[in-house]
């Protein structure tokens, strides 16, 4: 069993709620759809941000109020030597939890999880998640499209994943499986939080690792991606503390942002994100979780805060505690579409800025080297540290 360091990820993430966004609306970004990508080579430019902000791109809607639940559950890290009976027993949690929410309160449209549900988080090496990681589409996503189909519903949750096209990287994936069953979206996070972590950095590649090479193969609007369904425009993302991220969604007419966080997330930028971009925001964390291999029940308190905000930064719904449970709202899109429109945004006042800006690591660094572990990832990325 691979063993935690001691330091749990509330611990070290409670003290970056006062950083800034790291990167410009170009530099620092989400992610990649299996869904809608295009072929390797494409050289798509941006879609979807609108001439007219409130003629923005999307699709017929199902009904006229949308029902989402987000799932608050445990987390439970599998073993990094012999992953595969831990994942069979998360995903069975996951299935038994979806069958719940379902069956009690009427059907939801939408289904939430947090970030890390079948595998949990540990401090694995590289070698250890090559075997934890999983495919997408593979077995775990065809159980849960099952469920999907069953429901008539969609189900978002992230995963660790690896892809063909990327031999050695770890992907830290968020994931939408349509209600026919279909990937809508397996998109990678935009980038990790750097110099938080005391002694180590996380390892997973991000798009802002492989920028460059990410933008050759998927073309520049693959970065931020908005999915266009028939519950809302949907965009997804396991990145904190980076409002241009967000804003960078909204623009191109993102209506609900679907987050997932594992181990605490900051309040506040959640709810300000769903005010400053009048969007709607969905925020997944852990429930408490006994028996969670290295770790205390609810390590540093970070446990609960689920929740789900309205456009104008308001509460609709919120979890009572920090035990598993559902988090559910229903959304009247219909009613927002009709005066809803992309955020009033001025660039020419701030691109001379962010033109200038110069980030702490350039982007790109992975695609000349893979840490090996945590450790390895800290020696390596402080080395390529402009601002020391």
């Amino acid at each position: 069993m691979t063993k935690s360091s001691g330091i749990d990820r509330r611990r070290l993430i409670t003290g970056i709620t006062g950083l800034a966004g790291i990167g410009a609306l170009g530099g620092a970004s989400t992610a990649s759809s299996a869904a809608d990508k295009p072929a390797p080579g494409a050289k798509a430019e941006v879609t979807g941000v609108p001439a007219n902000g409130r003629a923005y791109e999307r699709k017929p809607l199902r009904s006229d109020v949308i029902s989402v639940a987000a799932v608050q559950s445990r987390v439970r890290s599998v073993n990094g030597q012999t992953p595969a009976p831990g994942i069979r027993a998360n995903l069975a949690h996951m299935v038994e939890l979806i069958d719940k929410v379902q069956g009690f309160g009427g059907a939801k449209d939408l289904l939430c999880f947090h970030e890390f549900p079948l595998q949990g988080w540990n401090t694995w090496s590289r070698k250890e998640l090559e075997r934890i990681a999983i495919t997408i589409p593979g077995p775990e996503t065809e159980v849960l499209s099952a469920k999907a189909r069953q429901y008539n519903c969609y189900i978002q949750f992230g995963s660790y994943a690896v892809d063909k096209d990327w031999p050695g990287h770890i992907l830290s994936v968020t994931s939408i499986i349509g209600p026919q069953g279909q990937i809508v979206a397996r998109d990678w996070k935009a980038r990790n939080i750097v110099g938080v972590f005391p002694g180590f950095e996380l390892l997973t590649t991000t798009v802002y690792n492989v920028l460059d090479r990410f933008v050759e193969m998927y073309g520049v609007d693959a970065v931020i991606p908005v999915h266009r369904t028939d519950i809302g425009n949907l965009a997804v993302s396991s990145t904190q503390l980076e409002p241009e991220l967000f804003r960078a969604m909204a623009l191109k007419g993102a209506e609900l942002v679907l987050r997932t966080a594992t181990g605490s997330f900051n309040a506040d930028d959640v709810r300000m994100t769903s005010m400053y971009n009048q969007i709607y925001s969905v925020i997944v964390n852990n429930a408490v979780s006994p028996d969670n291999p290295g770790f205390l029940d609810d390590p540093g308190g970070g446990a609960g805060g689920t929740e789900i905000h309205g456009p104008k930064g308001e509460s609709l719904a919120k979890a009572n505690g920090k035990a598993e449970q559902e988090v559910v709202a229903r959304l009247p899109l219909a009613a927002y579409r009709r005066t809803h429109q992309i955020p009033n945004f001025h660039p020419a006042l701030y691109m001379p800025v962010f033109e200038r800006y110069q980030p702490r690591q350039t982007p790109g660094l992975f695609n000349k080297y893979l840490p090996t572990d945590l450790k390895d990832a800290a020696r390596f990325l402080d080395e390529k540290n402009t601002w020391r």
